[in-house]
């Protein structure tokens, strides 16, 4: 069982917070606005808890949950409330048209946040390439980059602990490559897939 706390209220927040709650894992949900956090802790039921903004997350995991331009600039609001922590980012920064990255360099949310962290606090990669409906109705793999092995590790046994397949990717500047792979999602869901009904995965094959 995971110590979970998720900042955000959206839908992937309830979506990742369902599957943790079914899972037996405790979950604590944060928000800016206090009566939305509250009220999603309470639909999410067995236990579910709301945090104070700002103050220490109560999860040795805590996942950002939030649009991609709100993640860096909450980890550095958050500052020292987040040492120690395992830090995950989910989003996925597209541009307007989702149909290229928001930034131009090669760099990705996952590694600028982690240049605002803490001491102490580790930062992974994970979700963003699995859209909340095929999470909340299946059991897609989940593709994890981080350069600490035990952060990496402390992920893996959450996410499996969901019923998913944690595939490791390599370090933290594999998560530019994964928010490319959230784009590829996109391009497929319009043009070759032409639906949402779908995840990336990995098919293994011997002989």
């Amino acid at each position: 069982m995971s110590s979970i706390s998720i900042i955000g209220t959206g839908t992937m927040a309830r979506t990742i917070g369902t599957l943790a709650i079914a899972a037996s894992n405790s979950l604590e949900v944060i928000g800016r606005d206090q009566d939305k956090a509250a009220a999603l802790a309470k639909a999410l039921g067995d236990g579910a808890t709301t945090g104070k903004w700002g103050a220490v997350p109560a999860g040795d995991i805590v996942i950002m949950a939030l649009l991609y331009a709100n993640v860096v600039p909450v980890v550095a609001e958050y500052g020292d409330a987040l040492a120690g922590k395992v830090i995950v980012d989910i989003s996925n920064p597209f541009n307007p048209a989702a149909d290229g990255l928001a930034y131009r360099e090669v760099t990705s949310i996952a590694q600028e946040a982690a240049k605002v962290a803490p001491p102490g606090a580790s930062v992974v990669k994970a979700f963003n390439t699995v859209f909340s409906h095929v999470l909340e109705k299946g059991r897609p793999d989940v593709f994890i980059a981080a350069d600490d092995a035990w952060a990496k590790a402390t992920v893996q046994e959450f996410v499996a602990s969901l019923g998913l397949r944690p595939l490791d990717v390599g370090g933290l500047d594999m998560a530019h490559w994964l928010e490319g792979a959230g784009l590829l999602t996109m391009g497929l869901a319009r043009n070759g897939v032409g639906h949402w009904e779908f995840a990336l995965s990995v098919a293994e094959f011997s002989g």
